[in-house]
């Protein structure tokens, strides 16, 4: 069999050391899921073949295969709470949805619900039962934003050395589309695509520049500023303008929730000039990233006008469709599964508008009040933390998260990897947080 078999016994002896240390450790397998919710799209890219999706799902069910199995270990009654109840009714309303009388493919409906719902719904509680400990919210920081530090590396290189055979291959094929615009790359890096590159990176530049100006060491303030320097460079060269509102409106939250009114207006006085340099003036216009960005504040952009007409046929066609046209009949698995469906047909170019077409007006309130709730009690939870280091990671968490929901509409971002992964997590550690915050008598005592 020449080099094939050494290559099997290599693997294999790689997948029984893996599986070993899943069962003696059950945080290996979710660590490998939230690494691989990073790589996924890349290996999908460059590796023809090979079934890389089922493999996120595996993962999770491994992790709670081995958490059951060490169940001693963990206290199982700790999921319940109300994060992991609005989870639980969002996936139930997905199951509901199979039989939505629109009509809309159960295949369709099988490949969206993992992204919707299923991931999520598996995520939640492991927050609350294994990644329990403050140096597991400090562990999964410090992943997510080495993780994604690799992603704008590897996107600089794309830039300036070209992307790889296969990755060109995928842009010949179709992506160049909307990946080439003006003959420049818009860089993706190992993401999906430009979009989820352009935003996610945008989203932990502002964890980094957040988590730079905490009270820790002078040497990590000074890497972290370094970071959110290049995730912003990675967000300006993904060409994504959607990018600019996870970046404003995320910034927005980490100003208001710092409570300190002197960052307060001066960090207004830097967004406001910020947005109003892109508005305004013409300055860098010669700077392709730079035009790419201005243009996203202009109301007469031929990409806005498309999304509105869009919108607009959208409108038409579900005033008769309450609970909408089903899941999985709107974006790639709609023209996939549905291409005899009309809904399929409109791109829904947000994914706001995504959750309007699949579920309809009821499910789109739903699914809003849901986020909004969630969002507005981790601002609640930030507010009353009194561990000044805690309160600084929680704000780079929960303000990322609101940028990513506000940017997702105008672009399917937290619906796509890995920025939901980074969402639901993120979503956990804060409701957990209290439990790990100072005593307020040790504040009292420290404060007199």
């Amino acid at each position: 069999m020449g080099l094939i078999a050494p290559v099997i016994i290599i693997g294999a002896s790689i997948g029984i050391a893996f599986f070993i240390s899943i069962f003696l450790n059950p945080r290996v397998a979710v660590i490998s899921y939230f690494i691989y919710c990073f790589v996924i799209s890349g290996l999908l890219r460059n590796i023809d073949g090979v079934p890389f999706g089922p493999v996120m799902e595996i993962l999770l069910l491994l992790t709670w295969i081995t958490m059951l199995v060490n169940k001693s270990n963990f206290k199982l009654s700790s999921w319940k709470n109300d994060y992991v109840y609005i989870t639980i009714i969002w996936f139930v309303i997905n199951l509901l949805e199979i039989v939505n009388p629109a009509g809309a493919s159960f295949l369709g409906w099988l490949n969206e619900i993992r992204f919707t719902s299923l991931n999520w719904v598996l995520l939640a509680p492991i927050v609350f039962v294994m990644l329990n400990k403050k140096n597991d919210l400090d562990f999964f920081l410090k992943l997510i934003i080495a993780m994604s530090v690799l992603a704008g590396l590897y996107g600089v290189k794309q830039l300036y050395f070209g992307v790889s055979g296969p990755e060109q291959k995928w842009l010949d094929d179709g992506a160049d589309f909307t990946h080439i615009v003006f003959g420049k790359l818009r860089v993706f890096s190992f993401y999906t695509d430009a979009g989820q590159f352009g935003a996610s990176q945008a989203q932990m530049s502002l964890v980094c520049l957040v988590l730079a100006m905490g009270p820790f060491k002078i040497w990590k303030r000074v890497l972290l500023f370094f970071a959110a320097a290049l995730l912003f460079y990675g967000m300006l060269i993904s060409g994504t303008r959607g990018a600019l509102f996870a970046l404003v409106s995320a910034a927005f939250f980490a100003i208001l929730l710092s409570k300190n009114f002197k960052v307060l207006i001066i960090g207004s006085i830097i967004a406001v000039g910020f947005l109003g340099y892109l508005k305004y003036t013409t300055l860098g216009n010669g700077i392709y990233q730079i035009n790419r960005l201005r243009s996203a504040l202009d109301p007469q952009d031929p990409s806005l006008n498309a999304r509105l007409m869009n919108q607009a046929k959208l409108k038409s066609v579900l005033a008769s469709m309450p609970f909408g046209g089903g899941v999985g009949v709107s974006g790639m698995n709609g023209a996939i599964y549905n291409p005899d469906k009309l809904l399929s047909t409109i791109p829904p170019d947000s994914y706001w508008v995504k959750v309007w077409t699949m579920y309809g007006v009821v499910g789109l309130v739903i699914w809003f009040s849901m986020n909004t709730y969630i969002l507005g009690k981790c601002c609640g939870i930030v507010w009353n933390i009194r561990d000044d280091k805690l309160r600084v990671k929680l704000i780079a968490l929960t303000a990322g998260s609101a940028g990513l929901f506000i940017c997702s509409y105008g672009n399917e971002v937290m619906n796509g990897f890995p920025s939901s992964m980074i969402l639901y997590i993120s979503w956990g550690f804060v409701f957990y947080a209290p439990r790990y915050d100072t005593p307020l008598i040790e504040t009292k005592e420290a404060n007199s």
